[in-house]
């Protein structure tokens, strides 16, 4: 039966913030979820078992124990949630992962921020940002003056069904849509994604410079991901431009 499972019921969570994290364009919200992760030493919290999702286990070096590819994990200092994702999610899945999650969500009375990068590429010293909302959570754009979209466009793939998701089913979500590499893990766009609407939005400060002064290390330790995702072509989350008329 498709469900989240909570692993750590002792922590304490009130109305908790979710930082989505799916590969997809410049990797730029598996980036930035899992800098999260790391920065704020993050507690497992939950696992996803989703239709549609892979049945992998990931192992890591120097330890004997697995875990499956898709989880959440707990900052309950600062009532945060990061969904860390090791595999893509296949677009022709998205639809029954996105239900999965976001019936969860709504159990436990999330605010949700999905994350997606708008590849480009042309090279911008800063990429741009702007945000979408629902059901009331576009007050906390204007509030934190993230930017509304200046054109139209359109989130595909599991990303965009989790937005689709949040609406149908009355949870407060902000999408937010970064300018990034159409082809190779965008470190910077995670940068601005974290300091200039994942942040404000939160309350939650961490230190990014890591993100630049490693930039290559941490796009040579992603490519493969890339890779993988481009030969099968599941890209977890894409927003692109739909035209003046669309």
């Amino acid at each position: 039966m498709a469900h989240v499972e909570v692993h750590a019921a002792d922590v304490d969570l009130e109305s908790p913030t979710l930082v989505e994290g799916l590969p997809g364009v410049g990797l730029v919200g598996k980036i930035a979820a899992d800098h999260l992760i790391s920065e704020l030493d993050m507690q497992y919290y939950a696992s996803c078992h989703c239709d549609g999702l892979p049945e992998a286990a990931v192992y890591r070096e120097g330890r004997s124990d697995f875990e499956p590819p898709v989880r959440v994990y707990a900052d309950p200092e600062h009532d945060l949630l990061v969904l860390q994702s090791d595999v893509p999610v296949s677009p022709e899945s998205a639809d029954e992962f996105a239900g999965c999650v976001t019936g969860w969500l709504g159990e436990n009375d999330v605010t949700a921020l999905y994350l997606s990068g708008l590849p480009t590429d042309e090279k911008a010293d800063v990429p741009s940002l702007h945000g979408v909302g629902t059901n009331g959570a576009q007050e906390l754009l204007r509030e934190h003056d993230i930017p509304e979209p200046s054109e139209n466009g359109l989130v595909s793939g599991p990303t965009g069904a989790l937005l689709y998701h949040a609406y149908r089913q009355d949870l407060p979500a902000l999408g937010l849509v970064v300018q990034s590499s159409a082809n190779f893990p965008d470190p910077e766009a995670a940068r601005v994604l974290l300091t200039e609407a994942i942040e404000p939005v939160t309350g939650v400060s961490v230190d990014t410079d890591s993100l630049v002064e490693q930039a290559e290390q941490i796009r040579q330790a992603k490519q493969q991901l890339a890779d993988q995702m481009k030969q099968a072509k599941e890209e977890s989350s894409r927003a692109q431009p739909t035209g003046m008329y669309q």
